[in-house]
């Protein structure tokens, strides 16, 4: 029989809070009082998680209550022996696990554990909940669960927000729950999208929607002139699904809309977002994005007028969707083509145009056409990104019957998450089985995840298999280290850990199409089949160009990948292919940095103490990983570092990524919308793939959580 440990303890905000609050709060020596942080944990857990939490005789009848009351999935831990999972458990419990932050233990207790359905008592410790994770990821694999245990506890890797939420439950949500999908340039897929919306929201999805396919306001309907009315209606129409389908009020849907710079309606998109839009047109929650090819920056560096094309037109002539053309590649013979009909604007006044929305919104994204598909090693074109845009992968378009039943069901994309602690995972006792373990884990989401209210979805996984292993705690590690974010010596470690990551990445999956013998669908015609994608790591010097950096790998016992190490992956990949069509992207980190004690993904920290808005609760104080009063200026915020070292970094990174990096620019308050153009064009030049947000200081609300991260399983 399950009981409380006490009578149940209504929280005050007198002792951990309190605690907590004193991390805002120099002592009379004038530092910051961490040990009070520290204080704030143990008082937490004693006063509240434990009188709080319900109690069992043995780790049998805890599992027993929880399988017959319908709290644990039966067909998880029917694959192993009970006694094997009762080492499991027990195994987690003496790893000696403990948080390192207020923060991070009320995250988890708050987000992420199991409690009783009336919502009052906690039937899991983190200890639980990591076994519960690597139960179901492993698969029955005994060996895996232990080792993905070990990983988790250690802080090495952590699987994104929906996979350590509902891994195990009876009652839970999907796995992924973010997704991206193109809309074709008629009302069978308009519809379906909308309905694509309501399901994916219903289910916490965070969904992005490719809009650059659809006809312009004004383009002909049956060849009938000026009868569409563009995008704007379409956005209104999807804004409102997202509203409507709010996961039993818990939170909105979060979505976001790609169009591409050269679509007709580009102007008007973008003024969605001003603070004085007309209500008729002003889009409120929904997420922006603009895709930019090359040659929009060529004609602004030219002072040129940029063509606008009739995406109808487009279709209709050269029969491919617009988002399916290389704008670049035609854009000459696009603007010569009579038959296309078209609108100019002053490329400069459209980079104008958009840094003001930029600097009053913060919007939109920015993924750059041709940077993206030039490091693509997958056939096919890449024509969008995701809400939180580091997800770049090839989409095929679905076609439908008038009753909206698929008549050629396409692909499009899911997004599977979890990231690794650079700084725990430097410190591994075996880097590479790090990686290893990660990777496994990821495919085991992959495979387990079946869409099947969006079939498109289900099709794309399948076949592409792809995962999005992403990094976070970058600035942390370098502080820690005694390296400024930033500096040549950061920029080598970025350089050489996404260098050695990769070619794990790649090592296990070749090893998994070895063990099933099975690729991803389309392998045959990649970059991986020709060899091609490897000539880059078999040319030039991938070594330290600092000693510091080259002590570091040393000191870790991480041995950077040679050149005879790529040339046998390269052979062995030619042989037997790689399961997952993708396997790197990194995403903007949120709720699973702080549960890790880590700083988010690869950015700066955006202060030193960080200030957080948590429900009802109020303020929560959240000090930067591996800060002392001895070492406070390692941490320059993300304000003070500026755009272009941030954007270093990222290029740095982003070399050895397949897929895109969630990468915000912050600016000071002194910043105009000409230093916001001087970062994205500096971005580009440096071969950056996407930009997400725009922040500047004095619009920075600390406190709050960006809308969409969240949703995107971060």
């Amino acid at each position: 029989m399950a009981t409380t440990t006490a009578e149940r303890v209504t929280p005050t905000t007198t002792d951990y809070h309190a605690l907590n609050a004193m991390l805002n709060l120099y002592d009379e020596a004038g530092h910051i009082q961490f040990d009070k942080d520290r204080q704030a944990v143990e008082v937490f857990i004693t006063t509240h998680v434990k009188p709080n939490s319900v109690a069992f005789a043995s780790q049998d009848e805890r599992l027993d209550y929880l399988l017959r009351e319908g709290y644990y999935d039966n067909h998880v831990l029917s694959r192993y022996d009970r006694a094997f999972v009762v080492s499991l458990f027990a195994r987690a419990h003496a790893s000696g696990f403990h948080f390192q932050t207020f923060l991070g233990a009320w995250k988890y207790y708050t987000s992420y554990t199991l409690k009783t359905f009336d919502g009052k008592r906690y039937l899991e410790d983190v200890e639980d909940r990591v076994a519960m994770v690597a139960l179901t990821l492993a698969q029955g694999d005994e060996t895996l669960a232990i080792q993905l245990a070990d990983e988790m506890l250690s802080g090495r890797f952590q699987p994104a927000t929906p996979t350590f939420l509902n891994c195990g439950k009876r009652q839970r949500g999907e796995l992924v729950s973010c997704f991206l999908l193109r809309i074709e340039d008629n009302m069978e897929s308009i519809g379906r999208a909308v309905n694509s919306a309501l399901q994916l929201s219903k289910r916490g999805g965070g969904v992005a929607f490719l809009l650059s396919n659809l006809r312009e306001a004004g383009a002909p309907i049956k060849r009938i002139e000026n009868q569409s009315s563009g995008v704007i209606p379409i956005m209104k129409m999807l804004e409102d699904a997202f509203s409507y389908a709010n996961q039993l009020g818990a939170r909105q849907g979060a979505g976001a809309v790609w169009l591409h710079a050269h679509h007709p309606d580009i102007l008007r998109f973008l003024d969605t977002k001003r603070e004085n839009a007309d209500e008729k047109i002003r889009i409120k929650t929904l997420s922006l994005g603009v895709v930019i090819p090359d040659i929009t920056f060529q004609l602004a560096k030219e002072n040129a007028e940029m063509a606008l094309f009739s995406p109808y037109d487009v279709e209709r002539i050269y029969g491919k969707p617009f988002g399916d053309i290389a704008v670049s590649e035609l854009y000459h013979e696009l603007v010569a083509d009579e038959r296309i009909r078209k609108k100019t604007i002053n490329a400069r006044d459209f980079f104008q145009r958009l840094a003001e929305i930029q600097f009053e919104s913060g919007y939109p994204y920015i993924m750059y056409e041709d940077t993206v598909n030039r490091a693509s090693p997958i056939a096919g074109r890449i024509n969008m990104s995701n809400l939180c845009s580091e997800i770049l992968q090839v989409n095929s378009a679905s076609t439908y019957d008038e009753n909206l039943d698929y008549a050629d069901i396409g692909h499009d994309i899911s997004c599977n998450l979890g990231s690794l602690n650079i700084a725990h995972t430097m410190d591994s006792p075996h880097f590479g089985r790090t990686v290893e373990i990660a990777v496994r884990a990821l495919t085991a989401v992959s495979d387990m995840s079946h869409m099947r209210s969006v079939p498109s979805i289900d099709a794309g996984n399948a076949a592409s298999h792809a995962i999005g292993l992403g990094q976070m705690n970058l600035h942390g590690y370098l502080a820690r280290e005694g390296i400024a974010y930033g500096s040549a010596e950061g920029l080598d470690f970025t350089n050489l850990y996404f260098y050695t990551v990769t070619w794990h990445a790649l090592h296990t999956s070749m090893l998994l199409a070895r063990e099933r013998g099975k690729t991803f669908a389309g392998f045959t015609q990649s970059r991986y089949a020709s060899g091609d994608y490897f000539a880059q790591y078999l040319h030039g010097d991938w070594q330290p160009k600092t000693g510091k950096v080259r002590a570091l790998f040393a000191r870790a016992g991480v041995t950077l990948p040679t050149r005879e190490m790529w040339l046998q992956l390269r052979d062995d990949v030619m042989r037997y292919g790689i399961y997952n069509q993708n396997l790197q992207a990194v995403p903007p980190t949120g709720s699973i940095s702080y549960i890790n004690h880590a700083t988010s993904s690869i950015h700066p920290i955006v202060s030193k103490v960080e200030i957080r808005k948590e429900g009802k609760t109020g303020r929560v104080y959240y000090p930067a990983p591996f800060m002392t009063n001895e070492n406070l200026e390692m941490y320059q915020d993300a304000y003070e570092i500026g755009p272009q070292k941030i954007i270093d970094t990222y290029a740095e990174a982003t070399k050895h990524v397949d897929q895109g990096l969630s990468l915000t620019l912050f600016f000071p308050d002194t910043a105009t919308t000409r230093d916001i153009n001087k970062a994205q064009i500096y971005a580009w030049r440096k071969g950056i793939k996407t930009l997400y947000y725009i922040r500047l200081r004095q619009r920075a609300l600390e406190g709050t959580e960006i809308e969409g991260c969240v949703s995107c399983a971060l």
